[in-house]
């Protein structure tokens, strides 16, 4: 690296270029928009000139908030190094980037806001579970019981809420309860086993992966054996009542007049109620992990669990609360698949918990504790929710999908590795 490499450049100059690059981009997805009307170019552009705008809203948002927090004085030191620290730390982002562009050459209707929000929507109940499992990888854990409560949580709370007409009913002599009752039921079985997990590692000192694997094969057989009760005799569970479907179902702000407005109509119409609940529970786990002694304490553990001791923090119950937290969340999320897809069996949940792993740790969340972001959560589940709707959409082989989060989740640990051990 050669000194006429590096520079320095005012903090404020450097947010200025984001607002004025921002505001290229905000009008190039404009003009292209009036551009589309008067050429009748909507079959091959579809929504393009929305998300052009959307990032160019985007930039511009960067850049006024760091121009209005930085101070005259502040600099920004740029070189070689940094722009590799960046590729590297962005690589996972910069190759889905890549693999958009392909996907929206090869068939132009995935440049579709409905497209968007179905990604987000089934996006929603894996964020909810990838933020349980978070808390278990920041103590330098995990928890392979995750798809598994969110198996139990599904067929408890389906069982629960079938139709009076159905004629293969779970519980035939069971009244027509309101929908809270069995969705606390199914979380408050997570919540139990979610204790045995916190209690065998807390308690016994046993690694999370020994105890979460020991009862997410106890969780298994116990939704199996409440499955196979008669009359069910594991048939799988449907005739889901409606009011227990809206809560995965339902969509908002379908009013005719709404959907005319010109930007938040196009944006917010139809959109599922499945997100706006997860972005409550992203709203209240940051808080949880940013601005509680709880949260302080879970990095601390996670970071150096002897000097957590040390420090005075009560590492048996924070422990305690992580795994209980953490399966109050999958109970949730399962909760929310059974509602999305108005049924269950007791297969239902599989493979999740390596899902919201791999979600997690492509999301920047270390293997080796006490680093994470809910923010890098986010981007991990909604990568591999892109690339596995966009995969589909195009007609790419399930196998090939495989093949390719696998490559994925390698790059991206080996990436956290490397960080690792540069400190």
């Amino acid at each position: 690296m050669t000194k006429d490499k590096e520079r320095d450049i005012s903090c404020k100059k450097y947010y200025m270029q984001r607002i004025i690059i921002g505001a290229i981009v905000l009008i190039a997805g404009i003009l292209l928009n009036f551009a589309e009307s008067a050429a009748d170019l909507t079959k091959v552009l579809f929504d393009l000139p929305w998300f052009i705008g959307i990032i160019g809203v985007a930039f511009l948002g960067i850049g006024f908030a760091g121009f209005r927090k930085s101070r005259p004085e502040d600099v920004i030191h740029l070189s070689p190094q940094r722009t590799h620290d960046f590729l590297l730390n962005n690589a996972i982002i910069l190759a889905l980037a890549v693999l958009v562009v392909i996907i929206c050459f090869k068939e132009h209707s995935f440049m579709q806001i409905k497209v968007l929000k179905d990604i987000l929507a089934q996006a929603s109940p894996r964020v909810i579970i990838a933020l349980g499992v978070c808390f278990t990888l920041l103590i330098a854990g995990t928890d392979l019981s995750a798809g598994r409560m969110v198996g139990l949580s599904a067929v408890i709370s389906a069982s629960m809420m079938q139709t009076a007409e159905y004629a293969n009913r779970f519980f035939p002599d069971l009244p027509q309860i309101t929908p809270l009752i069995p969705i606390i039921l199914g979380i408050i079985a997570c919540i139990l086993f979610g204790a045995l997990n916190g209690f065998l590692v807390a308690r016994f000192d046993m690694h999370p992966f020994v105890a979460t694997l020991a009862t997410q094969v106890m969780i298994y057989g116990a939704c199996s054996l409440y499955f196979d009760m008669p009359p069910n005799n594991s048939q799988p569970i449907g005739g889901i009542r409606p009011d227990f479907a809206l809560i995965g179902q339902k969509r908002l702000l379908q009013w005719d007049w709404f959907k005319d407005l010109p930007i938040i109509g196009k944006l917010f119409a139809n959109i599922s109620v499945l997100i706006p609940i997860a972005i409550v529970f992203i709203i209240v786990i940051w808080f949880v992990l940013n601005k509680t002694v709880f949260g302080k304490n879970v990095y601390a553990i996670g970071g150096n669990r002897e000097a957590a001791v040390v420090s005075g923090i009560n590492v048996f119950a924070t422990i305690m609360g992580i795994f209980i937290l953490a399966s109050a969340l999958y109970g949730v999320g399962g909760v929310l698949e059974a509602a999305r897809t108005a049924g269950a069996t007791n297969n239902y949940g599989v493979g999740y918990e390596l899902d919201a792993i791999a979600a997690c740790v492509v999301g920047g969340v270390s293997l080796n504790g006490g680093v994470g972001k809910v923010s890098g959560i986010l981007s991990g589940v909604l990568i591999f929710q892109v690339i596995q709707y966009g995969l589909q959409f195009i007609g790419i082989s399930p196998m090939w999908q495989q093949i390719i989060k696998g490559i994925i989740i390698a790059v991206a640990v080996a990436i956290d590795m490397s960080k690792y051990r540069k400190k």
